[in-house]
């Protein structure tokens, strides 16, 4: 009788110890489940790099040499930026006839020459006319200590002429945009006078001296 309760009760606690160890075996895996190990360990994928604007990205000169237009934002030449001079261009013992004008850039900044200039000789009721296909097809640019030339033809020849002790030179008005500027006297090119007649003419400003001149001496 004794024998059989002392079985029961061991058989008892035999199955109360596996029912505790089967709960604790259960939660280990449970807790072991929670944390993962170093093979399980998700990797977050990698921000991808934020897109940069066109601007940014794109290399200096791209599409854009960062060159202005100059027609747009480079200014015309006035009387305050250049110093003018007039020479002979004729042989020593030559009759004065052709005059090279040479202005001169001053100032500090790039400005435009354009047209021809206004150039009177003495008493003539007018600037001498242009002379035909002489003028730049458009504004040249003149640097700092750059220079510009105009020709000047005194005499057409076969004319009455007229004696010159005086030569002034205006840049004209800058397309009607602005008045014209106060005439500048030219230092004579010659010492006393020289003569000139209705035949004179004065080329286009030209960015060198032979394109100047030629038309002039050739006449």
């Amino acid at each position: 009788m004794n024998t059989t309760i002392r079985s029961t009760r061991r058989a008892r606690h035999g199955l109360r110890s596996y029912a505790v160890g089967a709960a604790a075996a259960a939660a280990l895996l449970a807790t072991t489940a929670c944390e993962p190990g170093e093979a399980d360990v998700a990797v977050a994928p990698s921000t991808p790099p934020a897109a940069s604007s066109p601007a940014a990205s794109a290399a200096p000169g791209d599409g854009d040499n960062g060159d202005a237009d100059d027609s747009g934002s480079v200014a015309l030449c006035t009387h305050q930026n250049l110093s003018f001079s007039a020479t002979r261009y004729d042989a020593p013992g030559e009759q004065l006839r052709h005059i090279m004008v040479v202005a001169v850039n001053r100032g500090g900044t790039t400005c435009e020459m354009q047209n021809a200039p206004e150039i009177t000789l003495g008493d003539a009721q007018g600037p001498a006319p242009v002379m035909e296909g002489t003028e730049p097809g458009e504004p040249f640019a003149l640097a700092p200590g750059e220079k510009a030339y105009a020709g000047v033809l005194t005499t057409g020849g076969h004319r009455d002429t007229y004696e010159v002790t005086f030569m002034n030179l205006t840049l004209g008005s800058p397309g009607g945009e602005a008045e014209a500027e106060e005439p500048v006297e030219l230092e004579m090119p010659t010492e006393g006078s020289f003569q000139a007649d209705d035949g004179q003419r004065v080329t286009g400003w030209q960015p060198t001296e032979g394109l100047a001149m030629r038309p002039v001496t050739l006449s």
